[in-house]
């Protein structure tokens, strides 16, 4: 019988030619492919822009010790009404006066009453106090206030005056008329003689 020859067998264990480096030179480690890097990305090891610092603030010029041109003051005369009235009567015609303003609205604190002659009773009533007490009231301004026209010079300006020419009409009673008018804001009442009063404030009526 012929021979069949026998087919050679593979061990496991058995492996492949094995590639040799070339003597003298390492095996190349494939190099990482870097990614894409966005247009945001900052820089390692550098900050990104930060925000950018706020204009300063424009410098107001300050108009302090500069010296200001005085604004001229506007301040028209004050209406002047006359109520007849002889000297006996002006008190009462003065009190008349001040009920009427009251009630239109006029608050108490606007109104100041002069006398040229003898003190009101409210005025001798509250000087009685003292005169420190009744100047107190003057000063809070917050009701109607009499005085004498000898203290005119002292009273500060209210929006009403009112003058009772309840004595003779000498300079003290002119001198008085006149600061009523300087210290009236809106309206001055004066009563008593409408002639004499023309006379002492020098206008006509």
């Amino acid at each position: 019988m012929p021979l069949i020859p026998e087919e050679p067998q593979i061990h496991e264990s058995a492996q492949g030619p094995r590639a040799t480096p070339a003597t003298g030179r390492a095996a190349s480690t494939p190099r990482p492919v870097p990614g894409p890097r966005t247009a945001a990305m900052p820089r390692p090891g550098r900050p990104g822009p930060g925000p950018r610092p706020a204009p300063p603030a424009q410098r107001q010029h300050s108009t302090s010790g500069r010296p200001q041109a005085a604004r001229p003051e506007n301040r028209s005369a004050p209406q002047l009404q006359v109520i007849p009235a002889s000297a006996d009567g002006a008190l009462d015609a003065a009190d008349e006066a001040v009920d009427l303003l009251l009630d239109s609205g006029r608050a108490p604190g606007d109104i100041l009453v002069l006398t040229t002659g003898g003190q009101h009773p409210w005025a001798t009533h509250e000087l009685s106090f003292g005169e420190a007490a009744y100047w107190a009231q003057h000063e809070a301004g917050d009701d109607v206030f009499f005085a004498a026209a000898a203290a005119a010079a002292r009273v500060k300006p209210r929006p009403v005056v009112i003058v009772a020419v309840n004595g003779p009409v000498d300079d003290v009673a002119t001198r008085a008329l006149t600061t009523a008018r300087e210290r009236a804001g809106v309206l001055l009442i004066v009563c008593g003689d409408p002639q004499r009063i023309n006379t002492a404030l020098g206008a006509g009526v």
